[in-house]
């Protein structure tokens, strides 16, 4: 089992922001490239994405997420190694502590791109409330994944600050296991987009068209610039994932208590979001009991923050972590998909 001293772990943070700035400005710069090419080349002109293309992309995104972890590893072990401030610490291991920090991102990233799960049946929902065809649903959900890009930057900034606070881990962590026994109890009620405020707010500021004008978000009618459909589908999803975010970045950073991991992790996550919605959009049926299994991932790294890690002093084993999530929702995938066969049948 790979482990790092635990007295160490829950003191010190291996990636400091002050030390590792030019590897956060050569990954946003990356991920800049990656969107460049994905909208202005591959998705330039707007089309209907087949369930081929985003298998294809799909496994690009996570070949890319494997391919960093592994770059990640590597990079780790090089830089903590000839670290004078770990190295100096007795018992130190650079191996295990390189080792320690690529299965956190192999578990956060799992941990988010199940949790995004959760936003496919919203995207599924705004599309058809606003009546958005396929053609144009990539280019709302590329922007819709700028901003959450951005929102989950400053969320995971936040939280690096407030989580130094023991009595906002114990928060987060009942914030979550509230989330999870929600989640599992509670009945199931699609949101209404027309219902929501901030929406209805911007209907009143903003004149918005009854019908799509091709890929445009705004366009001047009279004189006047009124809003699409499109714009209100974006700005939907955006709300959408601010909510979203307040359940899954605590949920990572039980996981792991390094920003560097719940940045890159987090971003991997939410880059492949859009090739797996067209991959799954119809078959969303198909996941009827994945919300009992999501419930479980969020009531255990709730009892993570507030009970586990403390437990095993300091930090719960992150292979036990990463055992249990994936055994837990391969569970409830294959529970879900037995059940609707049988009900199919």
């Amino acid at each position: 089992m790979v482990d790092v001293n635990a007295s160490y772990a829950s003191q010190i943070v291996l990636f400091p922001l002050a030390d590792y700035w030019p590897f956060y400005i050569g990954f946003i710069a990356f991920v800049l490239l990656m969107l460049a090419l994905d909208l202005g080349v591959f998705h330039k002109n707007a089309h209907e994405v087949s369930t081929r293309e985003a298998c294809a992309w799909s496994a690009v995104w996570v070949a890319l997420a494997l391919s960093f972890n592994f770059f990640f590893y590597k990079f780790a072990l090089w830089k903590l190694a000839s670290d004078p401030r770990l190295t100096s610490i007795p018992g130190f291991n650079p191996e295990a502590a390189a080792q320690q920090s690529a299965l956190e991102f192999l578990t956060g990233y799992v941990v988010e791109k199940t949790l995004s799960l959760d936003n496919i049946f919203v995207f599924v929902v705004v599309f058809t409330f606003f009546g958005i065809p396929t053609l144009y649903q990539h280019r709302v959900l590329f922007y819709g994944i700028i901003g959450a890009l951005i929102f989950r930057a400053v969320f995971i900034s936040l939280g690096s600050i407030l989580l130094q606070y023991h009595w906002i881990i114990l928060l987060f962590g009942g914030v979550l296991i509230l989330t999870g026994v929600k989640m599992m109890f509670a009945p199931e009620r699609p949101p209404d987009p027309g219902k929501n405020p901030l929406i209805r707010l911007f209907r009143h500021f903003v004149p918005v068209t009854s019908e799509l004008h091709g890929q445009r978000f705004y366009v001047r009618l009279k004189g006047v610039m009124h809003a699409t459909p499109l714009l209100l589908a974006l700005l939907f999803i955006e709300i959408t994932d601010v909510i979203f975010a307040v359940d899954s970045v605590p949920a990572i950073f039980a996981i792991t208590k390094e920003p560097m991991i719940v940045f890159t992790s987090n971003v991997f996550a939410i880059l492949g979001l859009r090739a797996l919605y067209f991959l799954l959009a119809n078959a969303v049926e198909r996941f009827s009991l994945l919300k009992y299994g999501l419930a479980i991932v969020l009531i255990f790294v709730g009892l993570k923050m507030v009970w586990l890690n403390d437990a095993f002093g300091g930090k719960f084993p992150i292979t036990w972590s990463l055992g249990i999530i994936c055994g837990v929702l391969a569970t409830s995938m294959a529970i879900s998909f037995a059940v609707t066969k049988r009900q199919t049948q």
